[in-house]
């Protein structure tokens, strides 16, 4: 961690509209691999808060977790971030990838991650140019599936003082995913309700890393799942297949529960 480096090439460093609140999105995961859903959420939620609120969005993050997490299916933190940095790098969004909590020793808790934003962002950079003279702080939201609603709402899962911190110090803005009772999940959550947002996935995709693993170890073609150079650079390292073999991308035939006592869960912005 001595050379890091806070990413923010990307941020935008003046306000279009100086009556909008700035708003920072994270979205925190594995990204074990990375895919275009993962790429996709931003963009829903660029169009959500574009039509539907009156913020404006100054950044986006991919905030892969540390190896520290060890999940199964996890690829080294190293490539993770390689492969979120690939994903982004010819994105004319406003996309990076913050290696700070990949490269931490220790497991970091979603609500010290955002915490984290809110440090570099506002107390470091000091928040935004509004465009009319003055400063303004940016709103830092977690971004997540919809999945992870269903875990906030689990007795047990989060500790209060967590859930209270992430959704009503930051928020979250929800992508909706097919199988969630997202009614029952968020009548739960009713005490930080204005602090969710929901956005609808209008063109259903689920895509997810699990079934990307899945078919790379059955040695199947995943060609259009996820972006290029991230297939290229599986198969340089011989990610994600049993026999270490590189996957074919021409072949045809080619989540989070209670984790640590006294932590939360770390949250996965989709399917993992």
């Amino acid at each position: 961690m001595d050379a890091y480096h806070f990413p923010d090439n990307r941020l935008k460093k003046k306000m279009e509209d100086p009556t909008k609140t700035p708003l920072c999105l994270v979205a925190c995961g594995s990204f074990s691999p990375v895919t275009f859903l993962h790429l996709r959420m931003f963009t829903m939620a660029q169009d959500y808060v574009k039509f539907s609120t009156d913020f404006e969005i100054v950044g986006g993050y991919f905030s892969p977790v540390s190896d520290a997490y060890k999940k199964a299916g996890l690829a080294s933190a190293e490539h993770r971030v390689a492969m979120c940095q690939l994903a982004i790098d010819r994105s004319a969004d406003k996309l990076m990838v913050d290696p700070w909590e990949a490269n931490s020793i220790e497991y970091k808790p979603t609500a010290e991650v955002l915490d984290h934003f809110e440090y570099e962002i506002n107390d470091i950079r000091k928040g935004i140019d509004a465009g009319d003279g003055s400063r303004k702080n940016v709103r830092i939201a977690l971004l997540a599936g919809a999945d992870l609603v269903q875990t906030m709402s689990t007795p047990g899962v989060w500790s209060e003082p967590d859930l209270d911190h992430i959704l009503g110090r930051y928020g979250t803005f929800i992508v909706e995913r097919a199988g969630t009772d997202l009614e029952e999940a968020l009548a739960n959550l009713q005490p930080w309700k204005d602090n969710i947002y929901v956005i609808q996935q209008l063109i259903p995709n689920e895509i997810s890393s699990t079934k990307i693993r899945l078919f790379l170890r059955r040695s199947m073609s995943v060609q259009y799942l996820i972006p290029a150079p991230v297939i290229e650079y599986i198969e340089q390292n011989h990610l994600y297949s049993d026999d270490g073999a590189a996957s074919s991308t021409h072949s045809f035939t080619q989540e989070k529960g209670k984790e640590k006592e006294g932590s939360s869960p770390k949250t996965e912005t989709s399917a993992t």
